[in-house]
């Protein structure tokens, strides 16, 4: 399996070199070769993770490594067609994400003990999220942003891997007390308020940044977290309902009360009323997929540039245009993949915490690609998330090879006692 796994790593490797070969040399000769220290020493350092997770965690999943550098050689190269200025920030941070990777793995043993200071965990989830309400700066119309002199860092996709710990956490730990109803709401069975507390407090902090940080793909993500969570970890529709019910209900009020939500809202519903203002993005984004087709118009052939930030929200938009429906099938079957390989680690953990943390990694991945998938071709009102390894970003590359990591880690614990 370690023998498929490295030669599984040659073709992210050769989606590399012929993308920005083809960039350089033929259509698009902007980079002018400054790139290329870089270039190699991301191949170089992928092929040394995956020696090391041979001799360190041989019992890891083989797919999950190449899987994430399948997904982020796709985005170097499409950031380094639409953004080329980004393409070096692009290829440092996927050097960092790496190296993350690999101190989560070496490091896991002394991760395992954070999962016992559960009420920790979750008030450090609730000060990140916090951060940007306090002291953050608005950009793009969303306040989730720390600026620091040079460096932007957006707290959410951290605060995201505290959130999954914290569930899998208390979820393990009151399982049979939330299996248990002792009473009955309407048509709804429920345990003590004291139990769903941490729940609702949780859904709460969604609606306050979808409101107040104008944040709804966070939301979006947060809230869909912690309800998959919960019906993994009981088996309870109520918990669906109820959370399905406290949604709707704080989305009809929030309508009533902000207009920005009312602005979000119109333009999902009918963007044709306005393509050239407040839809101009994603009237653009459905023009792109309308000019790709089956087959596409051919790397660096399109004209995704005309959609405003196409390499961060964007950039499904982008491989659309240019790679076809063949090429969105392709990315789309590859997290797909690598969900099912998350929870076919979910369920070979002994362990409650240790089973739900892998598939709540497994979830934040899939639905996350799911909720931007679904904002740029209109399916849902559209959100600021990124495409996890894809789109430009040094937070969520990052937080992205964070999870990752204790993904591996958990495969490592499990199959390494068996």
């Amino acid at each position: 399996m370690r023998k498929k796994a490295w030669q599984l790593l040659l073709a992210p490797a050769g989606i590399l070199v012929l993308g920005t070969g083809v960039l350089e040399l033929k259509t698009y000769p902007v980079l002018h070769w400054e790139f290329l220290p870089w270039l190699l020493a991301v191949i170089v350092l992928s092929f040394g993770v995956q020696l090391f997770l041979e001799h360190r965690a041989p019992e890891t999943d083989p797919w999950l490594f190449p899987l994430v550098m399948f997904f982020s050689s796709i985005g170097l190269i499409m950031i380094a067609r639409l953004k080329p200025v980004l393409f070096i920030p692009q290829l440092r941070w996927l050097l960092i994400g790496m190296l993350v990777f690999c101190l989560v793995i070496y490091f896991a043993d002394q991760l395992w003990s954070w999962l016992s200071y559960q009420y920790l965990l979750g008030i450090a989830c609730i000060l990140l999220l916090l951060l940007p309400l306090l002291i953050g700066t608005d950009i793009g119309g969303n306040r989730n942003w720390l600026v620091f002199g040079p460096f932007q860092v957006q707290p959410s996709e951290f605060s995201k891997i505290l959130i999954i710990m914290f569930l899998s956490s208390y979820l393990a730990d009151h399982r049979n007390l939330l299996t248990l109803p002792s009473r009955r709401f309407l048509c709804l069975q429920l345990p003590p308020l004291r139990f769903i507390a941490p729940l609702l407090f949780i859904w709460g902090m969604a609606i306050l940044m979808f409101v107040v940080a104008r944040d709804l793909g966070s939301a979006l993500l947060f809230f869909g977290i912690a309800i998959l969570m919960t019906y993994m970890a009981t088996g309870s529709k109520s918990y669906i309902f109820l959370a399905l019910s406290f949604f709707v209900a704080a989305s009809a009020i929030s309508y009533a009360l902000f207009g920005h939500v009312r602005v979000r809202m119109a333009i999902w519903l009918n963007p044709w009323a306005d393509p050239d203002g407040q839809a101009y993005q994603i009237v653009q984004s459905l023009f792109a997929f309308a000019s790709g087709g089956v087959w596409g118009t051919g790397f660096a052939h399109g004209h995704p540039g005309l959609i405003p930030e196409v390499h961060t929200d964007f950039i499904f938009s982008a491989i659309g245009e240019e790679f076809g429906l063949l090429g969105v099938t392709a990315v789309m079957l590859g997290y797909a993949l690598l969900f099912y390989r998350s929870i076919r680690i979910a369920l070979s953990c002994r362990t409650d915490r240790q089973e739900l943390l892998a598939a709540g990694c497994g979830v934040v991945f899939f639905l996350q690609a799911f909720i931007i998938i679904a904002g740029v071709t209109k399916f849902l009102p559209l959100t600021g998330v990124t495409l996890p390894f894809i789109s430009y970003g040094g937070s969520s590359m990052v937080s992205g090879f964070m999870l990752l990591g204790l993904l591996g880690a958990i495969a490592k614990k499990e199959n390494g006692n068996a």
